[in-house]
Order: structure tokens, then C-alpha cells, then sequence
């Protein structure tokens, strides 16, 4: 089984990072590719950044030149899943609905933790959309950009565990998750502290993509996520490495 699993930004160094905690949850026999997009910020922490993400997700994933068996979008609260749905055949599981849906496994509600403010209302937007909002006691912002995760390791885990016990006294939460792909393989030291359960989003979309795979599941192509009608597209990035670009 292949897996690809896509960095949401252009940093490979978190691009690694987010492959190496996927392929330390993975089952044996399952094989992990980390890709990174052509093109896109180096972070994606607002609506423009996110929306210029999912094209270059698509484009990363369309292109890739060898059979893979699922897809994970390695973006917590980023558009474009969906536009996925309707390219591919295969599995697409994106952390934030894997994250969060795993929680509710553990507890009556789940707070998420994530890096700036700005980044709330669109987890919020996106856990709304994939009805799973009910059982959100909050969305945090740890005040870390998504690149000082990695250029400060200590103070990001400080300042996360602060979000995270604020939530378990304030707002009721039972379980947290980590609201951002760069914060993959933080779950352990964060639980320590905390004391509840912490979901890390990239090891709960690895093992369920890997179950769908397993199960011989994959998207509906009845409505919603079908096939895009074949139409001309003009200047369309997906065109670029030799996919047509009628889709």
C-alpha cells in the first residue's frame, strides 16, 4: 500500500517531519511518500494561503508520476479536500476531519489547539462544513506561527500546553488536537502535561486511510465528489506536467 501524504506549504523540512510521524503510526507493509507543492507559501496561515494550498496540492498530487493507494492532506482547517474527491479515485483523508472524529472516540468534547488566531474561524468554518462542530468545545490559538514550530520546538510545546490546559479547565474539553500539520509528533509530550488524551491529526488520517484501503473503500462518485465534466481550462496550473487540461 501506498500512501501519498501532501504538505499543505512549500517547507520540505516540515514536509519531512509530517512523513516521518506518518510513517512511524503506518502498519507494516504500508509505504509513505511525503510530497511537497511546486508552488505556494512556505506557510499557510489565512484564506489566501489556503485556497492557493489546495490548487497546489491538486497539481503536486495529479502529477505524481507513480500508483499510490490514498491521499492525506496534511493541513489542518485547508481548503481543497474536496476537489480531490472529485480528481481521484483512491481514499482522501485530510487531518482535520480525521483528527476530530478520532476525538470523539476518546470523549464528550475535543478542543482543538492550533497556531495563530487568524487560523480559528477557518478550522472552525471547516469542522462546521464537515458536521463535526457539535462536540468542539473551543479552537485554540497557541500564538506560534506555523514556521516557529519548527524554529523553536520548546516554546511552541509551552505555549500549546498552556492552550490546552486552558482548555481542559475552562472550556470542558476531554480530549485536545493538535490544529496544525506542523505540530505532528508533539501528542506525547503534550499528554504528559495536559493529562487527557491528544489526538495528532497526520497518525489518525494514516490509520484510516489505511482501513479504507484495506476495506476497498473509496469516494462516491455518484454526486457530490463526481468526476469533473470535461470543459476547457485556461492556464491551468494541472496542465503543466502533461495532464490535459480538460478534466
Amino acid at each position: 500500500m501506498r500512501i501519498l501524504v501532501a504538505n499543505v506549504n512549500t517547507t520540505q523540512s516540515m514536509t519531512d517531519s509530517i512523513a516521518a510521524q506518518a510513517r512511524s503510526i503506518a502498519a507494516p507493509g504500508t509505504e509513505i511518500v511525503g510530497i511537497t507543492p511546486r508552488f505556494g507559501a512556505d506557510s499557510c496561515e489565512g484564506n489566501f494561503e489556503s485556497y492557493l494550498a489546495a490548487i497546489a496540492v491538486m497539481d503536486r498530487v495529479v502529477n505524481y508520476p507513480e500508483p499510490f493507494d490514498a491521499v492525506i492532506q496534511a493541513g489542518y482547517g485547508e481548503h481543497g479536500r474536496e476537489g480531490l474527491q472529485e480528481l481521484l479515485d483512491v481514499p482522501v483523508v485530510d487531518i482535520t476531519e480525521a483528527a476530530a472524529s478520532t476525538a470523539m472516540f476518546l470523549g464528550h468534547k475535543y478542543s482543538v489547539v492550533t497556531t495563530l488566531d487568524r487560523a480559528v474561524p477557518l478550522i472552525e468554518d471547516r469542522l462546521k462544513l464537515a458536521g463535526l462542530d457539535a462536540r468542539c468545545a473551543s479552537v485554540r490559538a497557541s500564538g506560534m506561527a506555523v514556521l516557529e514550530l519548527e524554529e523553536e520546538p520548546d516554546r511552541a510545546v509551552e505555549a500549546i500546553i498552556s492552550q490546552a490546559l486552558l482548555a481542559v479547565r475552562e472550556d470542558k474539553a476531554e480530549v485536545i488536537v493538535l490544529g496544525c500539520g506542523g505540530m505532528a509528533g508533539l501528542d506525547e509530550q503534550i499528554r504528559q502535561r495536559a493529562g487527557v488524551p491528544v489526538v495528532d491529526g497526520v497518525a489518525s488520517a494514516v490509520t484510516i486511510a489505511e482501513s479504507l484501503v484495506r476495506m476497498q473503500l473509496s469516494t462516491s462518485k455518484v454526486r457530490t465528489y463526481a468526476t469533473p465534466r470535461p470543459k476547457t481550462v485556461i492556464g491551468w496550473p494541472l496542465a503543466a506536467n502533461g495532464v490535459p487540461a480538460t478534466a
